[in-house]
């Protein structure tokens, strides 16, 4: 039992974090084409995937397969059309009296037939061979795969369309790239900092360059997007910094385990930090604000910078 565990935890740390391949999205061009138009009485837009999704008019019955997709449906206006939402949608609180339909391994199907919705939004890790289910039945199905702050902008914009609330929609995604843009010009010329970034531990797990939470991520090079690592590794690797993704930003004990290796140059400095991986983790409206977390830990782990 407990190998299977660890391997759904693998495995959910692999798809959350393919998801975002996050801090490049702080220097991301801020320069997106929405790929919609109005044909007739017909909304057309483009999903990340490339599939083109058609309505005939707004829709008012959305069924969401992935937490931050229900973070982009309320954000972007959409709330109110929400009629049910995958295992794990939490916020905002609004989300949580919904249906839930299933989680990432399995859909009820059934019941999400009995919820008529007019439009699915999904991402690919949840159940696939469902959601292609739900396609022959004729529901129109928006995925996300954002890999940057623009394209996480670039889902709110479209689904805003789809729902009919592009003014509200538009208007969040144009502060979200604002917010991006500060953070860039802020990063631009400090000294950059070695970081290892914990997903998890008993084992340790980690994330390789397709989440740069930093140009220093001392696992990088790792193949897979979310490798384990031994203590062995994390100890040769010598990062200046050690940051923690959990639920909440609660400080998890086995952070500060690490500050008993004098020679870790981020224990020896005081630099184990925790940010909130519901922020992070989710390539949503909130992810700017996991960013934001992310950047000011760095800043205070800086050489010439008091630890707090």
């Amino acid at each position: 039992m407990a190998a299977v565990i660890r391997a759904r935890r693998a495995t959910n740390a692999v798809a959350i974090l393919k998801s975002v391949r996050a801090a490049r999205c702080i220097v991301a061009a801020c320069a997106c084409v929405v790929f919609a138009s109005v044909a007739g009485a017909e909304i057309v837009v483009t999903d990340d995937t490339g599939a083109r999704i058609v309505l005939k008019t707004p829709a008012r019955r959305v069924v969401s397969l992935a937490p931050h997709a229900t973070e982009i449906l309320f954000a972007a206006g959409a709330g109110s059309t929400v009629v049910g939402v995958i295992k794990g949608s939490d916020h905002p609180a609004a989300a949580r009296t919904l249906p839930v339909v299933g989680d990432a391994f399995a859909l009820d199907i059934e019941g999400i037939l009995l919820l008529t919705p007019d439009l699915v939004v999904t991402w690919p890790f949840t159940s696939p061979a469902q959601v292609a289910l739900l396609r022959e039945r004729g529901i129109a199905v928006y995925t996300t795969y954002a890999h940057t702050v623009d394209e996480i902008a670039a889902d709110i914009e479209r689904i805003g369309i789809l729902t009919g609330t592009k003014r509200t929609a538009g208007e969040l995604a144009a502060s979200i790239r604002a917010r991006a843009r500060v953070l860039r010009d802020e990063a631009r010329g400090r000294e950059r900092v070695r970081v290892f970034y914990q997903i998890a531990d008993d084992p340790p797990y980690t994330i390789n360059g397709e989440h740069p939470i930093s140009r220093e991520n001392v696992f990088a090079s790792q193949r897979i997007a979310a490798p384990q690592v031994t203590t062995e590794e994390v100890l040769a690797a010598h990062p200046d910094m050690i940051v923690a993704g959990t639920d909440g930003a609660k400080r998890p004990a086995w952070l500060d385990r690490w500050a008993r290796f004098s020679d870790l140059p981020a224990a020896r400095l005081g630099n184990l930090f925790v940010v909130d991986a519901n922020l992070l983790h989710r390539p949503g409206p909130r992810f700017i604000d996991g960013v934001a977390q992310l950047c000011a830990a760095l800043d205070r782990a800086r050489p010439g910078r008091a630890v707090l």
